[in-house]
């Protein structure tokens, strides 16, 4: 059984997630629907792209991944359909497919252009349910890649900060808050493979925050703390609160991480 995820801004008080689901499986009903998640803020590319890169490589080789966080949606933008060595993506091409992208294999990059697979009429305001459910649920039952359009070379790449190691620090920011308040940071967790740096500090607005340690319950409740996340990347916690709450972070903060001295 093949399965098609969905990562939207679409919330859950409106039919656009049911109706993207209708038009999958009036197509192909036996396919497997999965939300990752539909409580992206309105219009974030970034959000967007963070939680289907934090969740894409769970799915079982062979998934499509649908992206639609599309405030260019019946503008100029083009939709894409992507083959990587383990997973087709589609979505529009905004840049939120990007940084998923950027850790698979790329096999092949079409633009969608086949208006036989469209619903019909085409909504200018609505390509998630006529445009990529429908393109989605026809590449589910084996429709060859190539039959959605012609090729392209490239695709938009999101801005995504990158962080900046020094022999005694690593300095990145904060890309993502959770449902939590947990300030997810783009610190991966391999400076923390070595033997020295597996121990150390996280520094944020001029000011020390908090030790690393493996878990929230490492710390007494309401006390803050920087823990290897399940995302792969270092997160700012309180254990039994809410981080970006308690210490004021926001999307964009600098941090930098500080191993112990020797």
């Amino acid at each position: 059984m093949r399965v098609i995820t969905l990562t939207t801004d679409f919330g859950a008080a409106d039919w656009f997630v049911g109706s993207m689901k209708g038009v999958i499986l009036a197509l192909n009903p036996r396919v497997q629907i999965v939300d990752i998640t539909h409580g992206v803020p309105a219009g974030d590319l970034r959000a967007a792209a963070f939680a289907l890169t934090a969740s894409c490589r769970f799915f079982p080789k062979y998934s499509i991944h649908v992206a639609v966080v599309d405030p260019g949606v019946g503008g100029h933008r083009a939709a894409l359909a992507i083959q990587t060595e383990d997973y087709f993506f589609v979505g529009p091409d905004n840049g939120v497919l990007s940084v998923a992208l950027a850790r698979e294999k790329i096999r092949a990059v079409f633009q969608i252009t086949n208006e036989q697979l469209f619903l019909k009429p085409l909504s200018q305001t609505f390509h998630g349910r006529d445009m990529f459910a429908p393109v989605a649920a026809h590449l589910s039952k084996g429709l060859p890649i190539q039959n959605l359009g012609p090729s392209k070379k490239d695709f938009v790449k999101l801005d995504w900060p990158q962080p900046h190691r020094s022999a005694n620090s690593v300095t990145g920011e904060i890309v993502y808050i959770d449902g939590f308040g947990n300030a997810i940071t783009n610190i991966s967790h391999e400076p923390l493979a070595r033997p020295a740096e597996s121990s150390g500090a996280l520094f944020a607005k001029r000011r020390r925050l908090c030790s690393i340690k493996p878990s929230y319950q490492a710390v007494p409740r309401q006390k803050a703390v920087a823990v290897p996340g399940s995302s792969g990347f270092l997160e700012i916690a309180v254990n039994g609160g809410s981080a970006a709450a308690k210490l004021g972070l926001k999307i964009g903060d600098a941090v930098t991480f500080r191993p112990k001295a020797p």
